[in-house]
């Protein structure tokens, strides 16, 4: 029966992100981000976004900080969610939420897809976007992503899309991969991209800082997208420990505020932060943030180097998944 859903077929051959699997994911092969059909981890209305947000499974990463890692590394986290939902179920359902008393008391006027790693299931966002816009004219629509996807696949989240959430998590190759499991160049083009042909859908870059281990690269993420256009905004995330960084300090509202300036200083004219721990933290002067990446990945069980989760053997039965991160000690 979902053979019969057309907007699906190119998953028969998956080239959505730089890894280029090309598994048939309609008949269950999995790539590199484990995933077969579009599945829905869960929706609820964001009254900060006032949006309709569709959480999506699955991603094209496996960072080592993921908050949402039981959504990200699905399925092998063991939780279950949703799973596929018609197209046009998910229409009705959104369309019943703006109507609600708790829709219109928030205002919603908008979709968001979020995850995992949105730009996965693409034809899904296109296909649910294409139906809302019949019932809801005009009707916004946002999405989170990564950056890890085809120029072709950036082109379309951008045509679908009135505004995106871009996240650089990192500016050097080898942390980058080492954080992530994938090469920074296709985040950095697609960045470079969307900033030049439609800086007007960027409603902002953010990168989570990650004390003693991407700190330096805020400040050259700053640089290069004040390079693009100064006045693009940027919003610097506090990390929460999580994952495979259950126990990793956390930064204060002051160490987040210093790297707000130094981003200022940097070029960049619209800076802002959001989340901190509001203790003290330990200090991470001359810390080597790739030797502490690797210590963590080494305590969860993953010791290949460089990290490349697209080309590792071991990428469909992971050793370094933390069902419950509380149990992993710290390294050292």
């Amino acid at each position: 029966m979902l053979m019969n859903h057309h907007y699906l077929k190119e998953l028969k051959n998956c080239q959505l992100c730089p890894w280029k699997c090309g598994v048939n994911r309609l008949e269950g092969e999995k790539g590199a981000c484990l995933m077969g059909l579009p599945e829905v981890a869960y929706t609820g209305l964001t009254p900060v976004l006032q949006s309709y947000s569709i959480t999506l499974l699955g991603c094209s990463f496996r960072c080592l900080y993921c908050n949402a890692y039981r959504i990200s590394q699905y399925p092998d986290s063991g939780w279950r969610y949703r799973g596929y939902v018609k197209p046009e179920v998910m229409v009705r359902e959104a369309v019943g939420e703006f109507k609600s008393s708790l829709g219109r008391d928030l205002g919603v006027k908008r979709i968001s897809f979020t995850g995992g790693e949105p730009s996965l299931h693409t034809p899904y966002l296109e296909e649910v976007s294409r139906l809302i816009q019949l019932q809801q004219p005009g009707l916004e629509v946002g999405v989170a992503t990564n950056g890890f996807c085809t120029t072709s696949t950036m082109k379309r989240l951008a045509q679908l899309s009135n505004y995106i959430n871009f996240e650089i998590k990192a500016w050097d190759t080898e942390l980058h991969q080492a954080i992530t499991g994938a090469p920074v160049e296709p985040v950095l083009r697609n960045a470079k991209w969307i900033a030049q042909e439609h800086p007007e859908k960027i409603r902002v870059f953010r990168t989570v800082v990650i004390p003693g281990i991407n700190q330096a690269e805020v400040i050259k993420i700053a640089r290069f997208i004040a390079e693009l256009d100064p006045t693009l905004p940027y919003r610097l995330v506090g990390f929460r420990p999580h994952f495979m960084l259950y126990y990793h300090p956390a930064p204060t509202r002051a160490y987040l505020q210093n790297l707000v300036e130094e981003c200022r200083e940097a070029g960049l004219e619209q800076v802002d932060f959001s989340g901190y721990y509001p203790g003290s933290m330990m200090s991470f002067s001359g810390h080597n943030g790739l030797k502490t990446t690797y210590q963590h990945l080494n305590q969860a069980g993953c010791y290949r180097k460089p990290r490349n989760c697209g080309t590792c053997p071991e990428n469909h039965h992971c050793p370094a998944l933390v069902l419950e991160p509380w149990t992993n000690p710290p390294p050292g």
